[in-house]
Protein backbone atom coordinates (compact mmCIF):
# COMPACT_ATOMS: atom_id res chain seq x y z
CA UNK A 1 0.00 0.00 0.00
CA UNK A 2 1.26 3.13 -0.62
CA UNK A 3 2.70 6.18 1.84
CA UNK A 4 -0.16 7.00 4.21
CA UNK A 5 -0.03 10.93 3.43
CA UNK A 6 -2.09 11.17 0.11
CA UNK A 7 -1.23 13.71 -2.58
CA UNK A 8 -3.38 16.21 -3.44
CA UNK A 9 -5.14 15.38 -7.02
CA UNK A 10 -3.99 18.85 -8.50
CA UNK A 11 -0.27 17.68 -7.98
CA UNK A 12 2.09 18.74 -10.98
CA UNK A 13 5.85 18.26 -11.21
CA UNK A 14 7.83 20.95 -12.19
CA UNK A 15 10.98 22.35 -13.80
CA UNK A 16 11.82 25.34 -16.19
CA UNK A 17 9.07 26.44 -18.25
CA UNK A 18 7.47 22.96 -17.80
CA UNK A 19 4.62 21.61 -15.63
CA UNK A 20 3.18 18.25 -16.24
CA UNK A 21 0.08 16.92 -14.53
CA UNK A 22 -0.26 13.03 -13.43
CA UNK A 23 -1.81 10.17 -13.98
CA UNK A 24 -4.99 9.02 -11.19
CA UNK A 25 -3.00 7.66 -8.61
CA UNK A 26 -3.87 5.64 -5.54
CA UNK A 27 -1.94 7.75 -3.86
CA UNK A 28 -3.97 10.59 -4.48
CA UNK A 29 -7.39 8.78 -2.82
CA UNK A 30 -8.47 9.09 0.36
CA UNK A 31 -7.95 6.01 2.49
CA UNK A 32 -11.10 5.01 2.80
CA UNK A 33 -11.86 5.41 -0.74
CA UNK A 34 -8.29 3.68 -1.89
CA UNK A 35 -9.63 0.56 0.14
CA UNK A 36 -12.79 0.05 -1.07
CA UNK A 37 -11.17 0.60 -4.66
CA UNK A 38 -8.82 -2.54 -3.50
CA UNK A 39 -11.30 -4.75 -2.36
CA UNK A 40 -13.79 -3.99 -4.44
CA UNK A 41 -16.25 -2.79 -1.76
CA UNK A 42 -17.07 0.33 -3.79
CA UNK A 43 -15.84 2.64 -6.99
CA UNK A 44 -12.66 4.96 -6.54
CA UNK A 45 -12.99 8.62 -6.56
CA UNK A 46 -12.19 8.68 -10.38
CA UNK A 47 -13.84 11.57 -12.46
CA UNK A 48 -16.36 11.06 -15.60
CA UNK A 49 -15.37 12.48 -18.63
CA UNK A 50 -17.14 13.56 -22.24
CA UNK A 51 -15.62 13.24 -25.26
CA UNK A 52 -16.69 13.78 -28.55
CA UNK A 53 -15.39 12.36 -32.01
CA UNK A 54 -16.93 13.59 -35.23
CA UNK A 55 -16.23 11.50 -38.34
CA UNK A 56 -17.12 13.56 -41.88
CA UNK A 57 -19.68 12.99 -44.38
CA UNK A 58 -21.75 10.10 -43.29
CA UNK A 59 -21.42 6.32 -43.43
CA UNK A 60 -22.24 3.60 -45.81
CA UNK A 61 -25.31 2.47 -43.27
CA UNK A 62 -25.66 -0.70 -44.88
CA UNK A 63 -22.32 -1.56 -43.31
CA UNK A 64 -22.24 0.32 -40.37
CA UNK A 65 -26.51 -0.56 -38.69
CA UNK A 66 -25.96 -3.80 -36.59
CA UNK A 67 -28.49 -6.72 -37.65
CA UNK A 68 -29.98 -7.58 -34.41
CA UNK A 69 -30.86 -5.17 -31.30
CA UNK A 70 -29.93 -6.14 -27.76
CA UNK A 71 -26.78 -7.38 -26.36
CA UNK A 72 -26.76 -10.26 -29.09
CA UNK A 73 -25.75 -8.32 -31.83
CA UNK A 74 -22.85 -8.48 -34.18
CA UNK A 75 -20.73 -5.92 -35.32
CA UNK A 76 -20.96 -4.88 -39.13
CA UNK A 77 -17.98 -4.41 -40.91
CA UNK A 78 -17.21 -0.88 -40.81
CA UNK A 79 -17.28 -1.35 -36.47
CA UNK A 80 -15.21 -4.64 -36.58
CA UNK A 81 -11.77 -2.88 -35.59
CA UNK A 82 -13.79 -2.23 -32.48
CA UNK A 83 -14.30 -6.02 -31.93
CA UNK A 84 -12.40 -6.07 -28.59
CA UNK A 85 -14.68 -3.16 -27.19
CA UNK A 86 -17.73 -4.70 -28.46
CA UNK A 87 -18.94 -5.16 -24.52
CA UNK A 88 -17.99 -1.33 -24.04
CA UNK A 89 -19.81 0.08 -27.09
CA UNK A 90 -23.79 0.90 -26.62
CA UNK A 91 -24.33 1.61 -30.56
CA UNK A 92 -27.60 3.89 -30.79
CA UNK A 93 -29.82 3.34 -33.96
CA UNK A 94 -32.33 6.06 -34.50
CA UNK A 95 -31.31 9.23 -33.57
CA UNK A 96 -32.18 11.99 -35.82
CA UNK A 97 -30.43 16.28 -35.86
CA UNK A 98 -33.73 17.78 -37.51
CA UNK A 99 -31.83 21.24 -37.31
CA UNK A 100 -29.20 20.29 -40.23
CA UNK A 101 -32.24 20.04 -42.68
CA UNK A 102 -32.75 22.99 -44.75
CA UNK A 103 -35.82 24.55 -43.47
CA UNK A 104 -35.83 26.94 -46.31
CA UNK A 105 -32.16 27.73 -46.24
CA UNK A 106 -31.43 25.57 -49.28
CA UNK A 107 -28.17 23.74 -49.54
CA UNK A 108 -25.21 23.69 -47.21
CA UNK A 109 -25.80 20.33 -45.74
CA UNK A 110 -22.34 20.19 -44.65
CA UNK A 111 -22.08 23.26 -42.63
CA UNK A 112 -25.30 23.04 -41.00
CA UNK A 113 -24.38 19.39 -40.16
CA UNK A 114 -21.37 20.47 -38.20
CA UNK A 115 -22.56 23.52 -36.94
CA UNK A 116 -25.67 21.70 -35.33
CA UNK A 117 -24.73 18.35 -34.28
CA UNK A 118 -23.16 19.31 -30.33
CA UNK A 119 -25.69 22.55 -30.41
CA UNK A 120 -29.22 20.83 -31.78
CA UNK A 121 -29.68 24.46 -33.38
CA UNK A 122 -30.06 25.10 -37.17
CA UNK A 123 -27.34 28.00 -37.78
CA UNK A 124 -28.29 31.05 -39.01
CA UNK A 125 -27.66 31.42 -43.23
CA UNK A 126 -24.75 34.11 -43.16
CA UNK A 127 -21.20 34.39 -44.30
CA UNK A 128 -20.78 37.50 -42.76
CA UNK A 129 -19.55 38.41 -39.13
CA UNK A 130 -23.24 37.70 -38.55
CA UNK A 131 -22.74 34.37 -37.04
CA UNK A 132 -25.63 32.40 -35.11
CA UNK A 133 -26.19 28.56 -33.51
CA UNK A 134 -26.20 27.52 -30.16
CA UNK A 135 -23.96 26.66 -26.86
CA UNK A 136 -22.80 23.38 -27.85
CA UNK A 137 -22.91 20.44 -25.22
CA UNK A 138 -19.52 20.29 -24.60
CA UNK A 139 -19.54 23.90 -23.63
CA UNK A 140 -22.44 23.60 -21.32
CA UNK A 141 -20.69 21.17 -19.38
CA UNK A 142 -17.20 23.68 -19.09
CA UNK A 143 -19.32 26.19 -17.65
CA UNK A 144 -20.32 24.20 -14.97
CA UNK A 145 -17.24 22.04 -14.05
CA UNK A 146 -14.59 23.23 -16.10
CA UNK A 147 -12.80 24.73 -13.49
CA UNK A 148 -12.12 21.70 -11.87
CA UNK A 149 -9.47 20.64 -14.56
CA UNK A 150 -6.46 22.79 -15.99
CA UNK A 151 -8.42 23.21 -18.90
CA UNK A 152 -11.99 23.71 -18.98
CA UNK A 153 -12.35 21.90 -22.19
CA UNK A 154 -10.30 20.82 -25.48
CA UNK A 155 -11.28 21.28 -28.70
CA UNK A 156 -8.77 19.08 -30.82
CA UNK A 157 -8.99 19.13 -35.08
CA UNK A 158 -7.20 17.34 -38.04
CA UNK A 159 -8.18 20.56 -40.26
CA UNK A 160 -7.38 23.97 -40.07
CA UNK A 161 -9.34 26.12 -42.27
CA UNK A 162 -10.83 29.44 -43.11
CA UNK A 163 -12.48 31.01 -40.25
CA UNK A 164 -14.20 33.67 -42.20
CA UNK A 165 -16.39 34.13 -45.63
CA UNK A 166 -18.25 30.84 -47.60
CA UNK A 167 -17.54 27.18 -46.94
CA UNK A 168 -20.79 25.87 -47.90
CA UNK A 169 -23.71 27.31 -50.24
CA UNK A 170 -23.95 30.66 -48.27
CA UNK A 171 -22.76 29.80 -44.99
CA UNK A 172 -19.75 30.64 -43.34
CA UNK A 173 -16.48 28.60 -43.14
CA UNK A 174 -17.25 29.22 -38.80
CA UNK A 175 -19.80 26.88 -39.67
CA UNK A 176 -18.22 23.83 -41.22
CA UNK A 177 -14.58 24.13 -39.22
CA UNK A 178 -15.98 24.47 -35.52
CA UNK A 179 -18.33 21.73 -33.69
CA UNK A 180 -17.30 23.24 -30.41
CA UNK A 181 -19.90 26.62 -29.80
CA UNK A 182 -19.27 28.98 -26.14
CA UNK A 183 -21.81 30.78 -27.06
CA UNK A 184 -24.60 31.74 -29.95
CA UNK A 185 -22.22 33.50 -31.53
CA UNK A 186 -19.02 32.21 -30.61
CA UNK A 187 -16.95 29.27 -31.90
CA UNK A 188 -13.99 27.80 -29.93
CA UNK A 189 -11.65 27.08 -33.00
CA UNK A 190 -9.94 24.05 -32.39
CA UNK A 191 -6.50 22.92 -31.73
CA UNK A 192 -4.78 21.30 -35.09
CA UNK A 193 -1.03 20.98 -34.70
CA UNK A 194 0.35 18.98 -32.90
CA UNK A 195 3.31 20.14 -31.40
CA UNK A 196 1.53 22.76 -30.20
CA UNK A 197 -0.96 20.74 -28.30
CA UNK A 198 2.23 19.12 -26.70
CA UNK A 199 3.60 22.48 -25.93
CA UNK A 200 -0.26 23.39 -24.63
CA UNK A 201 0.01 20.14 -22.00
CA UNK A 202 3.58 19.98 -20.76
CA UNK A 203 4.42 24.12 -21.44
CA UNK A 204 4.19 25.92 -17.98
CA UNK A 205 1.63 29.17 -18.53
CA UNK A 206 2.77 30.78 -15.16
CA UNK A 207 6.43 30.41 -15.41
CA UNK A 208 6.95 33.00 -18.35
CA UNK A 209 10.08 30.86 -19.84
CA UNK A 210 7.60 28.23 -21.73
CA UNK A 211 8.55 29.21 -24.77
CA UNK A 212 12.34 29.73 -23.93
CA UNK A 213 12.40 26.06 -22.46
CA UNK A 214 10.96 24.42 -25.16
CA UNK A 215 13.39 26.06 -27.76
CA UNK A 216 15.88 24.69 -25.43
CA UNK A 217 14.49 21.60 -25.27
CA UNK A 218 14.61 21.24 -28.51
CA UNK A 219 18.39 22.46 -29.33
CA UNK A 220 19.40 20.53 -26.59
CA UNK A 221 17.37 17.27 -28.27
CA UNK A 222 16.19 16.96 -24.68
CA UNK A 223 13.04 15.47 -23.30
CA UNK A 224 10.15 17.43 -21.25
CA UNK A 225 10.87 14.67 -18.80
CA UNK A 226 14.59 15.77 -18.04
CA UNK A 227 13.25 19.15 -17.12
CA UNK A 228 11.09 17.44 -14.64
CA UNK A 229 13.48 14.78 -13.41
CA UNK A 230 14.50 16.07 -10.03
CA UNK A 231 10.89 16.74 -8.97
CA UNK A 232 9.68 13.12 -10.30
CA UNK A 233 12.46 11.10 -8.29
CA UNK A 234 11.52 12.92 -5.42
CA UNK A 235 7.64 11.92 -6.04
CA UNK A 236 8.60 8.30 -6.64
CA UNK A 237 10.09 8.20 -3.50
CA UNK A 238 7.15 8.56 -1.75
CA UNK A 239 5.22 5.98 -4.06
CA UNK A 240 4.22 2.54 -3.49
CA UNK A 241 4.79 -0.24 -6.10
CA UNK A 242 1.86 0.40 -8.50
CA UNK A 243 1.60 3.80 -8.06
CA UNK A 244 5.55 3.62 -9.49
CA UNK A 245 4.63 1.12 -12.33
CA UNK A 246 1.60 3.69 -13.44
CA UNK A 247 3.57 6.75 -13.46
CA UNK A 248 6.33 4.68 -15.79
CA UNK A 249 4.20 4.10 -18.04
CA UNK A 250 2.76 7.54 -18.25
CA UNK A 251 6.42 8.64 -18.79
CA UNK A 252 7.19 5.98 -21.42
CA UNK A 253 4.01 7.41 -23.22
CA UNK A 254 4.99 10.95 -22.80
CA UNK A 255 8.55 10.12 -24.74
CA UNK A 256 7.09 7.95 -27.08
CA UNK A 257 4.80 10.54 -28.30
CA UNK A 258 7.93 13.77 -28.17
CA UNK A 259 9.65 10.83 -30.38
CA UNK A 260 6.55 10.65 -32.72
CA UNK A 261 6.40 14.38 -33.33
CA UNK A 262 10.49 14.37 -33.94
CA UNK A 263 10.05 11.80 -36.88
CA UNK A 264 6.82 12.56 -37.93
CA UNK A 265 8.78 15.22 -40.53
CA UNK A 266 11.72 13.09 -41.41
CA UNK A 267 9.66 10.72 -44.04
CA UNK A 268 8.61 12.02 -47.42
CA UNK A 269 5.17 12.34 -48.00
CA UNK A 270 3.49 9.78 -50.94
CA UNK A 271 2.93 11.84 -54.62
CA UNK A 272 -0.50 12.45 -54.78
CA UNK A 273 -2.11 10.86 -57.84
CA UNK A 274 -3.08 12.95 -60.80
CA UNK A 275 -5.78 14.93 -60.87
CA UNK A 276 -6.12 15.14 -57.28
CA UNK A 277 -5.75 17.70 -55.38
CA UNK A 278 -3.65 17.83 -52.33
CA UNK A 279 -5.34 18.80 -49.12
CA UNK A 280 -4.04 21.43 -46.11
CA UNK A 281 -1.25 19.64 -44.32
CA UNK A 282 0.30 20.50 -41.76
CA UNK A 283 3.83 21.16 -42.85
CA UNK A 284 5.18 17.66 -43.78
CA UNK A 285 2.70 15.81 -41.32
CA UNK A 286 0.93 12.77 -42.80
CA UNK A 287 -2.84 12.37 -42.05
CA UNK A 288 -2.48 8.88 -40.52
CA UNK A 289 0.53 10.04 -37.84
CA UNK A 290 -1.65 13.50 -37.88
CA UNK A 291 -4.51 11.64 -36.46
CA UNK A 292 -2.91 8.90 -34.37
CA UNK A 293 -1.03 12.19 -32.45
CA UNK A 294 -3.85 13.72 -31.89
CA UNK A 295 -5.98 10.57 -30.48
CA UNK A 296 -2.75 9.76 -28.48
CA UNK A 297 -2.25 13.25 -26.72
CA UNK A 298 -5.92 13.44 -25.99
CA UNK A 299 -5.99 9.79 -23.97
CA UNK A 300 -2.91 12.28 -21.96
CA UNK A 301 -5.01 14.77 -21.16
CA UNK A 302 -7.58 12.63 -19.97
CA UNK A 303 -5.75 10.67 -18.03
CA UNK A 304 -3.58 13.18 -16.53
CA UNK A 305 -7.21 15.14 -15.72
CA UNK A 306 -6.19 18.14 -17.48
CA UNK A 307 -9.18 18.41 -19.13
CA UNK A 308 -12.83 16.01 -18.69
CA UNK A 309 -14.35 17.41 -21.43
CA UNK A 310 -13.21 17.61 -25.04
CA UNK A 311 -14.33 17.41 -28.73
CA UNK A 312 -12.17 16.24 -31.62
CA UNK A 313 -13.40 16.94 -35.18
CA UNK A 314 -11.58 13.79 -37.15
CA UNK A 315 -11.45 15.94 -40.49
CA UNK A 316 -14.18 18.78 -41.21
CA UNK A 317 -17.53 18.34 -42.41
CA UNK A 318 -17.15 18.04 -46.44
CA UNK A 319 -13.59 17.23 -46.51
CA UNK A 320 -12.45 15.84 -49.83
CA UNK A 321 -9.37 14.11 -48.57
CA UNK A 322 -7.96 11.51 -50.39
CA UNK A 323 -7.01 8.26 -48.67
CA UNK A 324 -4.00 6.90 -49.67
CA UNK A 325 -3.26 5.15 -46.85
CA UNK A 326 -5.67 2.82 -47.90
CA UNK A 327 -4.87 2.46 -51.38
CA UNK A 328 -8.28 5.53 -51.98
CA UNK A 329 -6.76 8.53 -54.13
CA UNK A 330 -10.77 9.54 -54.73
CA UNK A 331 -11.04 12.72 -52.70
CA UNK A 332 -13.56 11.15 -49.41
CA UNK A 333 -16.70 14.28 -50.41
CA UNK A 334 -16.60 13.00 -53.91
CA UNK A 335 -17.12 9.28 -53.01
CA UNK A 336 -19.92 9.93 -50.20
CA UNK A 337 -21.92 10.97 -53.16
CA UNK A 338 -22.10 7.82 -54.54
CA UNK A 339 -25.40 7.18 -55.93
CA UNK A 340 -25.58 3.50 -55.12
CA UNK A 341 -22.73 2.79 -57.10
CA UNK A 342 -21.04 0.05 -55.93
CA UNK A 343 -17.46 0.74 -55.96
CA UNK A 344 -18.46 4.02 -54.39
CA UNK A 345 -20.16 2.28 -51.54
CA UNK A 346 -17.19 -0.15 -51.02
CA UNK A 347 -14.56 2.86 -50.61
CA UNK A 348 -17.05 4.82 -48.71
CA UNK A 349 -16.91 1.96 -46.03
CA UNK A 350 -13.71 1.85 -46.66
CA UNK A 351 -12.69 5.04 -45.01
CA UNK A 352 -15.65 5.00 -42.70
CA UNK A 353 -13.57 1.88 -41.42
CA UNK A 354 -9.91 3.88 -41.27
CA UNK A 355 -11.37 6.44 -38.96
CA UNK A 356 -13.22 3.70 -37.05
CA UNK A 357 -9.84 1.46 -36.88
CA UNK A 358 -8.24 4.78 -35.34
CA UNK A 359 -10.73 4.92 -32.68
CA UNK A 360 -10.58 2.05 -31.84
CA UNK A 361 -7.07 2.71 -30.80
CA UNK A 362 -7.69 5.81 -29.35
CA UNK A 363 -10.18 3.09 -27.10
CA UNK A 364 -7.30 0.53 -26.70
CA UNK A 365 -5.46 3.52 -24.91
CA UNK A 366 -7.88 4.27 -22.23
CA UNK A 367 -8.87 0.77 -21.88
CA UNK A 368 -4.87 0.22 -20.83
CA UNK A 369 -5.12 2.91 -18.36
CA UNK A 370 -6.09 1.87 -14.62
CA UNK A 371 -8.27 3.87 -12.04
CA UNK A 372 -8.36 1.52 -9.32
CA UNK A 373 -10.96 -1.08 -10.39
CA UNK A 374 -11.59 0.36 -13.48
CA UNK A 375 -9.72 1.77 -16.48
CA UNK A 376 -10.23 5.19 -17.92
CA UNK A 377 -12.59 4.22 -20.48
CA UNK A 378 -14.91 2.73 -17.83
CA UNK A 379 -15.28 6.44 -16.35
CA UNK A 380 -15.68 8.03 -19.95
CA UNK A 381 -18.18 8.50 -22.21
CA UNK A 382 -16.98 8.93 -25.68
CA UNK A 383 -19.35 9.39 -28.62
CA UNK A 384 -18.64 8.66 -32.36
CA UNK A 385 -20.95 9.71 -34.37
CA UNK A 386 -22.14 12.59 -37.99
CA UNK A 387 -24.04 14.31 -38.53
CA UNK A 388 -25.20 13.04 -41.75
CA UNK A 389 -26.03 9.42 -41.87
CA UNK A 390 -26.81 8.83 -46.11
CA UNK A 391 -24.20 10.37 -47.54
CA UNK A 392 -25.34 10.79 -51.14
CA UNK A 393 -29.09 11.97 -49.98
CA UNK A 394 -27.80 14.28 -46.92
CA UNK A 395 -29.75 12.83 -44.82
CA UNK A 396 -29.76 13.87 -41.29
CA UNK A 397 -31.87 11.28 -39.80
CA UNK A 398 -31.17 7.82 -38.41
CA UNK A 399 -27.71 8.99 -37.54
CA UNK A 400 -24.69 6.47 -37.34
CA UNK A 401 -23.45 6.73 -33.70
CA UNK A 402 -21.83 5.08 -31.06
CA UNK A 403 -21.10 5.69 -27.48
CA UNK A 404 -18.06 3.91 -25.99
CA UNK A 405 -17.51 3.55 -21.82
CA UNK A 406 -19.48 2.88 -18.51
CA UNK A 407 -19.56 6.60 -17.61
CA UNK A 408 -18.30 5.33 -14.49
CA UNK A 409 -20.71 2.47 -13.77
CA UNK A 410 -23.78 4.51 -14.54
CA UNK A 411 -24.13 3.27 -18.36
CA UNK A 412 -25.28 -1.20 -19.13
CA UNK A 413 -22.97 -1.13 -22.46
CA UNK A 414 -22.66 -3.78 -24.72
CA UNK A 415 -25.91 -3.29 -26.37
CA UNK A 416 -27.56 -2.07 -29.78
CA UNK A 417 -30.20 -0.05 -29.13
CA UNK A 418 -32.82 0.94 -31.67
CA UNK A 419 -34.24 3.91 -30.46
CA UNK A 420 -38.19 6.11 -30.99
CA UNK A 421 -38.26 7.17 -34.67
CA UNK A 422 -37.24 10.92 -34.42
CA UNK A 423 -35.31 11.04 -31.29
CA UNK A 424 -33.60 14.07 -31.49
CA UNK A 425 -29.45 13.24 -30.58
CA UNK A 426 -29.93 15.81 -28.02
CA UNK A 427 -31.61 13.30 -26.10
CA UNK A 428 -28.42 11.61 -25.73
CA UNK A 429 -26.75 15.03 -24.43
CA UNK A 430 -29.22 15.41 -21.77
CA UNK A 431 -28.19 12.56 -20.42
CA UNK A 432 -24.54 12.15 -20.57
CA UNK A 433 -24.59 15.96 -19.06
CA UNK A 434 -26.97 14.57 -16.12
CA UNK A 435 -23.94 11.85 -15.50
CA UNK A 436 -21.53 14.90 -15.47
CA UNK A 437 -23.26 16.17 -12.55
CA UNK A 438 -24.48 18.65 -14.89
CA UNK A 439 -28.57 19.46 -14.39
CA UNK A 440 -29.38 20.67 -18.00
CA UNK A 441 -33.04 20.60 -18.67
CA UNK A 442 -32.54 20.91 -22.42
CA UNK A 443 -29.77 21.33 -24.96
CA UNK A 444 -31.09 22.65 -28.34
CA UNK A 445 -34.02 20.41 -29.73
CA UNK A 446 -34.03 18.23 -26.75
CA UNK A 447 -37.30 16.60 -25.27
CA UNK A 448 -36.21 14.58 -22.69
CA UNK A 449 -33.82 12.23 -21.48
CA UNK A 450 -32.46 9.52 -23.24
CA UNK A 451 -32.91 6.68 -20.51
CA UNK A 452 -32.84 4.04 -22.60
CA UNK A 453 -28.63 4.14 -22.15
CA UNK A 454 -29.45 3.55 -18.29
Amino acid sequence: MNSPTPLHRRTFLRGLGTVMALPMLEAMMPRPRLLAAMTGLGQPSAPRRMVFVYSPNGMNMSQWTPAAEGTNFALPAIMQPLQAHRNDLTVLSGLSLDPANAHGDGGGEHARGLAAFLTGVHPKKTAGADIRAGVSVDQIAAQHIGDHTRFRSLELSCDKGPRAGTCDAGFSCAYQYNIAWRSETMPVNPEVDPRALFDRLFGDPDAGVAAEARDRRRLLKKSVLDFVRDDARSLQARLGVTDRGKLDQYFTAVREIEQRLDRAGQFPVPAIPAGIERPPALGDLLYDQHLGLMYEMLALALQSDQTRISTFITAHEGSNRPYPVIGIPDGHHDISHHGNDEARLAKLAAINRYHVSHFGKFLDRLKSMQEGQNTLLDNCMVVFGSSISDSDKHSHMGLPVLMAGRGGGTITAGRHIQVKKDTPITNLYVSVLDRMGVEAQKVGDSNGALEVIA
